[in-house]
């Protein structure tokens, strides 16, 4: 429920008072008095507008401290006149940009090119998705105390230079959509790694990425890594529903039931990607989604065009190399050419494991190819390794149960 409503009330609430740190701080404020009121009063019928409701006061009620100092009546007047102004502003700019998104405004506020990359999107997952810091921090693989001091940073120095929170122009668009596509991946990225032991898959993360990967779509229709970011997501997420099993575990790609993919998303999927790519400018979103629905429209895994796969990743690969890229053509190799043949594809990678966003992967799948070959003790080795670095309780699960599989001889 927090997290459901907090990103796009803290969305409003930025772009009212166009403070950052006042509207998270009277966000958060007005989440404690409903902790205290309603299990008291029941809910209210409108939880997200009530919870507005009071951050706003809370906001005002901060501002009004602030400015004690200043002449009251001066005060009342500047800050009647700024909303009327700022109001005039945003009528504007709708006006011209056809998009009336709280969130996809801030998220390109967040991703304004006077700030760093990352800064871009640790920000963007902070206030867009009100993921907290230390999540962010395990997403990009540093301490909790330095990704804090980076938000920080980054929300002072839109404070101090005045970035707008508005879409920008046309003619701006090009140069801010790369962090903007990358900060919607990763937030889509979120609901599949999610670490949280009662929730494997985000939905509602990975519903707001798609929402904001259309909004770009319909902002941006003739740039085919927009329709290629949303291709892949659609593709991907039309697979949720036979990720896990009844009991929240895990299961692989070639053991699910089919039957239960969202057979409408992929051909939303197929149809996009075709639309994208009649542009000829191909980008590694597109390859990526085109890899996505080739998995995604196969029928069984013995109908899966592993060769075109394989092909697809090469290609990826020399566009945007990445080590996840480099182990996943490995992989697509095994399916094509056989297990020998993806064994030592893997083994030929000249890669630094620890820079995989899961390094267990790359153990994982050495062992799964060993255990095709009959290699079961050297299976089992090769899980263990994997065991020893897995981040993820719902993948530690399955890999658990793969040694014990391999071991019984049910292979």
């Amino acid at each position: 429920m927090v997290r459901e409503h907090s990103g796009r009330i803290l969305a409003s609430l930025i772009g009212q008072y166009r403070d950052f740190q006042l509207a998270e701080e009277a966000l958060q404020d007005a989440w404690l008095v409903a902790a205290e009121k309603w299990p008291v009063d029941g809910w209210p019928d409108n939880p997200q507008g009530w919870v507005f409701t009071v951050a706003s006061r809370k906001a005002l009620d901060t501002i009004r401290r602030d400015r004690a100092r200043r002449d009251r009546q001066q005060a009342a007047h500047d800050e009647t006149e700024r909303r009327e102004l700022d109001e005039l502003d945003r009528r504007v700019e709708r006006w011209h940009s056809g998009v009336d998104d709280d969130r996809l405004r801030l998220i390109f506020t967040c991703c304004h090119p006077d700030l760093d990359l990352e800064s871009r999107i640790a920000l963007t997952l902070r206030s867009v998705t009100w993921l907290n810091t230390d999540e962010i921090a395990r997403s990009f693989g540093v301490p909790t105390a330095t990704m804090a001091q980076r938000i920080v940073r980054a929300k002072a120095k839109i404070k101090r230079a005045g970035i707008p929170y508005r879409v920008p122009d046309g003619h701006e668009l090009p140069d801010r959509l790369a962090g903007v596509l990358r900060v919607v991946y990763l937030v889509f990225n979120e609901a599949y790694l999610s670490r949280r032991p009662d929730e494997p898959v985000r939905v509602d993360l990975a519903e707001e990425a798609i929402r904001l990967g259309r909004a770009l779509a319909e902002l941006m229709p003739d740039e085919p890594e927009v329709g290629g970011l949303l291709a892949l997501m659609l593709a991907q997420h039309a697979r949720a529903g036979a990720r896990f099993d009844e009991r929240g575990d895990l299961v692989l790609l070639e053991h699910q039931d089919r039957g239960r993919w969202d057979r409408a998303a992929i051909d939303d999927a197929a149809r996009i990607l075709e639309a994208a790519m009649r542009r000829r400018s191909v980008g590694p979103y597109q390859l990526q989604a085109a890899i996505a629905v080739l998995h995604s429209e196969a029928l069984s895994l013995a109908d899966t065009d592993w060769p075109q796969i394989a092909a697809l990743y090469g290609l990826l690969a020399e566009i945007d190399p990445s080590p996840v890229v480099a182990l996943n053509r490995a992989v697509a190799v095994g399916f094509a050419s056989g297990p020998a043949e993806g064994l030592a594809a893997i083994d030929e990678l000249e890669l630094d494991r620890a820079s995989l966003p899961q390094p267990h992967l790359f153990a994982a799948a050495r062992a799964e190819f060993l255990a095709r070959l009959g290699e079961y003790e050297r299976a089992v080795a090769e899980f263990e390794r994997a065991l020893a670095l897995v981040a993820s309780d719902t993948e530690r699960r399955h890999l658990e149960r793969r040694v014990r599989t391999v071991r019984s001889g049910d292979r």
